[in-house]
């Protein structure tokens, strides 16, 4: 998987659209977090940053982005820093989400993920993953941690 993912967002990614495009497979191919239209900015091997714009569908009633937006864009970047440098003789599936919110979240947030090097796959193990969530003006409006279980393929 991370060779085809990495394949298609280099083939993408520098052609007019081809973020907007990438972002658009990236939520049919994860329908739950293509309902709030993320666009990945950056990927590579353990990095990934993507964007959520403010809109009603985000919304909660406080008309600021709702936790579980910010949730949802959280573990999408954690899961493409992390799949960007999986070999393709692993796997991985997500064990547990936790948030932390420091400030009301509106207008665009910038989520992104620096993944720690996850070397060779030879057994089962658990990685904490860390993203953050920042808005317009720079200042943290949350941050998640994912935990990924990841070991070799059977």
């Amino acid at each position: 998987m991370a060779n085809q993912l990495l394949d298609l967002w280099h083939k993408l990614s520098g052609a007019p659209g081809g973020k907007w495009l990438f972002s658009k497979i990236m939520g049919w191919k994860v329908p739950y977090t293509g309902s709030v239209r993320p666009r990945v900015m950056e990927l590579a091997p353990g990095h990934a940053k993507a964007r959520l714009h403010d809109r009603r569908g985000v919304r909660n009633h406080l008309r600021s982005i709702h936790a579980l937006a910010q949730m949802n864009i959280a573990e999408f970047v954690t899961g493409l820093a992390m799949t960007a440098q999986l070999p393709k003789d692993a796997r991985a599936i997500i064990t547990g989400l936790s948030i932390e919110y420091t400030k009301k979240a509106r207008g665009t947030l910038t989520a992104s993920c620096q993944c720690p090097e996850l070397g060779a796959i030879t057994d089962d193990r658990e990685l904490i993953i860390e993203s953050q969530l920042h808005d317009e003006a720079g200042d943290l409006v949350s941050r998640a941690k994912a935990t990924w279980r990841i070991g070799p393929r059977r």
